[in-house]
């Protein structure tokens, strides 16, 4: 019998349907050294963000030479040392297109808190202020929205924005993309120095570092508003506060950040921050079609059948 092992949370109707093909699914979450033994007596294991497969983890496994699929519940593999993996003959799969919509619509929610005050408004009410004259905003009709990265979320979140008015600027290493001359296509640099609102939607390469620093948060136009849905080492954390505190930045909009859970005060108690705990793909909705890729992953890569009995060996 195949076993698979979650060792980050799926929603149950997954766990179900992967047992539907006659598969053994463990349902526990290990730490990093007891996964390192408990690996080895996987053929495929799934996880989120919360886990880590780096090379020490990988290479128990080959003890055994079990296990043959990783899949990463979500997007970004930066958590998993896929090179690696592959190299030893481990298949590294993801689900790129379940979450496309639901961290565009996060986007666009934080996009709408910083230029209406709502993440502020919603603490101060609560303290019995009343500071109407104070969160005069701005109307995002006719603003240029910057999209730093412009796979299927970044266009995803492009195209919300369009739909209210805004006008699209897009950067991607590899140029233009063919089928969406409505939006204007620039250079990073060129971004940088003309939108009035940012929002990264770029893979985190360790080897790259931050593609917000503190050259280009410099390069900005005054009064500008990032949104970061991506992963919190795309930006960088100190050159952002840096940037918010002297006035280039009017407003950040966080759901990642460089270590997870934040613990950083100087973020988590900062005025001009909307905050939200890595929630991107956080809906029912997003939750069922990773689901659903998932099933589809381990079935063709299986090559199994709802009702079709693996003999165990």
């Amino acid at each position: 019998m195949i076993k698979i092992l979650t060792n980050d949370k799926i929603d149950d109707q997954s766990v179900q349907a992967l047992r539907d093909l006659d598969i053994e699914v463990t349902e526990t979450h290990y730490d990093p050294e007891t996964l390192k033994e408990k690996i080895k007596d996987f053929d495929g294991i799934i996880i989120r963000s919360a886990t880590e497969l780096r090379k020490d983890v990988l290479e128990s496994s080959l003890e055994t030479g079990k296990l043959k699929l990783i899949i990463r519940a979500g997007v970004g593999m930066d958590n998993i040392d896929k090179a690696f993996a592959e190299e030893k003959g481990i298949t590294v799969e993801n689900t790129p297109d379940a979450s496309s919509n639901a961290v565009g619509e996060l986007a666009m929610a934080h996009i709408f808190a910083l230029a209406r005050h709502l993440h502020q408004s919603n603490v101060t009410m609560r303290q019995g202020k009343w500071l109407k004259k104070q969160y005069t905003g701005i109307e995002l009709e006719g603003k240029t929205l910057g999209i730093i990265g412009f796979g299927r979320m970044g266009r995803a979140t492009a195209k919300k924005a369009y739909a209210l008015g805004m006008k699209i600027a897009y950067t991607k290493r590899s140029g233009a993309v063919e089928g969406y001359e409505h939006y204007q296509y620039l250079s990073k640099e060129e971004m940088l120095k003309t939108a009035d609102f940012l929002s990264i939607h770029a893979p985190y390469n360790p080897k790259v570092g931050a593609i917000l620093d503190e050259k280009a948060f410099d390069m900005m136009k005054d009064g500008v508003y990032i949104i970061n849905c991506a992963r919190g080492g795309v930006l960088s954390e100190e050159a952002l506060l840096k940037a918010l505190d002297s006035g280039k930045v009017a407003g950040a909009a966080l759901d990642v950040f460089e270590d997870e859970p934040l613990e950083k005060e100087e973020i988590y108690n900062h005025e001009k921050i909307s905050l939200s705990p890595h929630i991107g793909a956080a809906t029912a909705e997003a939750q069922e079609k990773i689901g659903e890729e998932i099933i589809k992953i381990v079935k063709e890569y299986f090559k199994l059948k709802v009702g079709y009995k693996v003999n165990a060996k």
